[in-house]
């Protein structure tokens, strides 16, 4: 009996834990599509970003190859693709998680003050946290930060350390890009109220603290974009601090203060802020 290729193997393990596999050809790129296939000829997932109707039953389409049927996987149709494969990846999304892709000590020093502890891999240049629950993923939503979940897929390294957090809602805040019209515009600018009282989850008032020296910095380091990063900001404080009562006044002004060093008005920060709360139902 032929042995199988190391890659298989590890493909076959992770669908019977759950897990779609695909194999990575050198350059951890996916294996292109087929002749059939070449170029969405055969009209299934333009562009690889919604699922069509083609059940081709090569490697093809990238992320949508991703499967957990191990006869798919062990098929004559996948065997040179395994042969050759120089890594294997998987589909985020349909495993049920998001990946926070950190690609450098910056990133993972970010992650570490800003995101909960979580199951984290370690990578070649960084390392990826993993989160229960799925997005919609999104690259450089910061410096060295991409969000790996629905329609893509994430290098397999190992099952990594820690214990997997659900998915936090300043993840999610990330891939949000502000609305291009205010839900509601404040008569005169001012800095807002503070976030609703409630059980404060954080372990210590430095916590706070942190938090917010790195939203202040993520806005002063904006080389582009300001504005869109202020919100984003805003909005990330606000999914984290924001119902608990412990922002206080001194806090969104320091935020402010920030943004208008970059050049935003106290009219833009204060519709960015208003923006954020109202999508957070605050």
């Amino acid at each position: 009996m032929t042995a199988l290729p190391d890659h298989l193997r590890t493909a076959l393990s992770l669908a019977t834990a759950g897990v779609p596999p695909l194999p990575l050809r050198a350059g951890k790129g996916p294996f292109g599509n087929c002749r059939t296939c070449a170029r969405n000829a055969c009209g299934g997932r333009p562009n690889m970003r919604t699922p069509g109707p083609c059940a081709c039953p090569h490697p093809c389409h990238a992320w949508a190859a991703a499967t957990t049927d191990p006869q798919t996987l062990n098929s004559p149709q996948w065997a040179t693709a395994w042969r050759t494969a120089a890594a294997v990846a998987y589909h985020p999304g349909g495993a049920g998680v998001t990946v926070v892709d950190l690609d450098n000590a910056a990133a993972i020093a970010w992650a570490r003050a800003t995101l909960p502890a979580t199951r984290t891999v370690a990578t070649t240049r960084g390392e990826h946290w993993i989160y229960h629950g799925v997005m919609q993923s999104v690259n450089a939503v910061r410096p060295g930060v991409d969000i790996k979940s629905l329609m893509a897929y994430a290098r397999w390294l190992g099952p990594g350390t820690g214990t997997t957090a659900a998915l936090p809602a300043v993840v999610r805040a990330l891939a949000v890009k502000e609305p291009s019209t205010p839900h509601r515009v404040p008569q005169a600018p001012a800095v807002p109220i503070r976030g609703q009282s409630g059980a404060c989850p954080h372990r210590t008032p430095t916590y706070l603290e942190r938090g917010i020296a790195m939203a202040e910095q993520r806005i002063t380091d904006a080389s582009s974009t300001v504005h869109a990063t202020v919100y984003r900001t805003f909005l990330a404080v606000l999914s984290t601090h924001g119902r608990c009562g412990c922002l206080t006044d001194t806090h969104t002004a320091r935020l402010f203060t920030a943004a208008q060093t970059k050049g935003e008005t106290v009219r833009h920060c204060t519709d960015a802020w208003t923006n954020a709360r109202t999508a957070l139902g605050l």
